[in-house]
């Protein structure tokens, strides 16, 4: 669950008797809840408990740590792929035209 691992980011940045640390380490302690009105409030209180601890990160003027860019590649939109698609195909339909028949 990515707000855990916001919680573990923070608590590093977080003095250790933080009482909002305290709460949101109890709240990621704790398995999820069966069903689905339970597990969607415990979610809200994880996101809760997450935001207080960034408003005391603040608080206490505690420069967060960089993060890691990763690099990206680059993703052709829908019609560059359409259109190679088609070259290939007029490409494919050309070749097989000048194939001699015997």
């Amino acid at each position: 669950m990515r707000l855990r691992g916001h919680v573990s980011q923070l608590g590093a940045l977080t003095p250790s008797q933080e009482p909002a640390l305290l709460r949101a380490q109890q709240l990621c302690s704790g398995g999820l809840p069966d069903g689905y009105m339970p597990s969607r409030v415990h979610v809200v209180r994880l996101a809760e408990a997450t935001q207080d601890l960034i408003a005391a990160v603040q608080a206490h003027d505690v420069a967060p740590a960089k993060s890691v860019q990763r690099r990206r590649w680059w993703k052709p939109p829908i019609n560059v792929l359409r259109g190679t698609v088609f070259a290939l195909a007029l490409a494919c339909v050309v070749l097989a035209a000048s194939v001699p028949r015997t």
